[in-house]
């Protein structure tokens, strides 16, 4: 858990402070340096929301070792309650950092989950972009969470970093129910970044993400995901009323 003071709390989801860079450089850098094992959340407002209706995920939430606010809305919710988060970091940029940083110092990577075709190409693109890199393993999505020979796989990898695309809550879930069988390890939830490394997804222009649009862009090129933007309209409502 973050301390009290380098973090923000919204909906009792604490929110670690901080700039992406710093984020890196003072504290998941040094803790892979040092091997020691870490939980991070990417949270949207979906993700604190469904926090807030499931009692057992909110648990799951709040046990991560940081919790940093990927979405726009999770900033607007900070800056209304006055306590404004630095900025936002982006679970797919992390990722991308977190492999260039990966490849320079020898560490081994898994990536898990998503389609089998998707996961693959995945894999392809990883090597390509970042050639140095070692991959410990990968494996599709489609298993029971609770699958004791699937993390025991992963374990036996042995990988440094573990990038876990199982989508909201599922990710989330796999890794508290197995995390503590590891001896190391960097475990992180990225949800759709497999897709957009696969290019089976397009990620939004520049511009788009600058202005905090990138909900927008993704709506308009997915109108399946209304039902998702729904809930961000909700957790601003609450945040606005002070319900929360």
């Amino acid at each position: 858990m973050t301390k009290a003071n380098d973090s923000v709390t919204i909906m009792d989801i604490p929110f670690l402070n901080t700039t992406k860079d710093d984020f890196l450089h003072q504290y998941l850098f040094p803790r892979l340096a040092d091997q020691k094992k870490s939980f991070v959340v990417t949270a949207n407002p979906e993700i604190v929301m469904r926090a807030k209706e499931d009692t057992t995920y909110k648990e799951i939430i709040q046990s991560a070792n940081y919790v940093i606010p990927d979405g726009s809305g999770i900033l607007m919710a900070a800056k209304y309650k006055n306590e404004p988060l630095q900025e936002r970091i982006p679970g797919y940029d992390l990722m991308l950092d977190l492999l260039k940083h990966a490849e320079e110092k020898g560490y081994s990577c898994y990536f898990l989950g998503a389609k089998e075709s998707v996961n693959e190409k995945v894999v392809k693109e990883v090597n390509r972009q970042y050639p140095g890199l070692k991959i410990a393993g990968h494996h599709h999505g489609f298993f029971a969470i609770d699958d004791p020979e699937m993390a025991a796989t992963v374990k036996t990898a042995n990988p440094d970093l573990i990038f876990v695309a199982l989508g909201v809550p599922r990710q989330e879930m796999w890794i508290a129910k197995h995390k503590d069988q590891f001896a190391k390890g960097l475990f992180i939830g990225i949800g759709g970044s497999f897709d957009i490394i696969a290019g089976e997804t397009k990620r939004a222009p520049q511009l788009w993400i600058n202005l905090n649009l990138e909900w927008l862009y993704r709506l308009i090129k997915q109108p399946t995901r209304f039902k998702r933007i729904l809930k961000v309209f909700e957790f601003m409502g609450r945040v606005i009323l002070r319900r929360d």
